[in-house]
């Protein structure tokens, strides 16, 4: 197993058109203590961007090719040329030891395939502890386990209850994993799809229950956007029928749906 170091390590921020975020994401990953690589990728060019990467001397990469959520962070993920990449939404920001926490779970593991922390959420505030951060917390506890990290089972029956991994939280270690991990074909459970098919490998989930990094629930944000059409709703059922009878999958949507409240700015 490789001693992974900050060097081995890139995030690679996904930007999309102007975002008033941007650059709060981009200061909070330079205040890391394990400092590593930092680029910037996007569909959408534009001066905002553009300056941004000049201000913070970061290099910006435009995907002319596949577009749509899956396509940009795939995009991202090749653009990274380090064995660790970390795809980080533009609204988002991190905590100053979300890397350093990430290479020191990696240095206990044997064969990993992601690193991921708890997280924490924004909406007109800061809020470290609320219902749905409570709920997939506890999710999340058998990982916490060398067995439970280790295990395809658990990692598969959790999934099976929803989403509790948080994507912009997570680390993806390349060597170990197929590519391209996204695929086409969902806009709100783009992350959701590449956890069920990566459960499936032999290799380890690392979690850590640190709140490594703030997710921004805002109006104009994909999910929320998603929420408001009930288009999740449907991509929700379907992930449920990958791991349930679809009678099954229907009685645990009628309890799933209510957490989509949760969201709501």
């Amino acid at each position: 197993m490789p001693d992974y170091t900050e060097k081995d390590h890139t995030f690679a921020i996904c930007a999309y058109k102007e975002s008033p975020y941007l650059e709060e994401c981009i200061q909070s990953l330079l205040k890391q203590t394990k400092r590593s690589r930092i680029i910037l990728c996007t569909s959408t060019p534009n001066d905002l961007i553009t300056a941004l990467g000049e201000k913070y001397s970061l290099p910006v990469y435009v995907n002319h090719g596949e577009r749509g959520i899956a396509g940009d962070w795939n995009f991202a993920y090749g653009k990274a040329e380090t064995p660790l990449v970390t795809i980080a939404h533009q609204d988002d920001f991190y905590m100053e030891k979300y890397t350093e926490t990430v290479l020191d779970m990696l240095k206990r593991a044997v064969h990993p395939l992601i690193c991921f922390t708890h997280y924490c959420e924004y909406k007109k505030e800061l809020e470290r502890d609320n219902k749905m951060l409570r709920i997939k917390r506890l999710m999340l506890l058998p990982m916490k386990s060398r067995t439970g990290r280790r295990s395809r089972f658990i990692r598969r029956r959790i999934l099976a209850l929803g989403n509790a991994i948080c994507c912009p939280a997570v680390t993806y270690v390349k060597g170990n994993l197929p590519n391209p991990v996204f695929q086409t074909g969902f806009l709100s459970n783009v992350d959701w799809e590449a956890w069920e098919k990566l459960s499936k490998l032999k290799g380890e989930f690392l979690y850590s229950d640190y709140q490594g990094m703030c997710h921004r629930i805002h109006t104009e944000s994909t999910t929320s956007g998603l929420i408001a059409d009930h288009g999740r709703a449907k991509e929700d059922y379907e992930m449920f029928c990958r791991f349930w009878p679809k009678w099954m999958a229907r009685l645990i949507m009628k309890f799933y749906v209510k957490s989509e409240k949760l969201n709501e700015v």
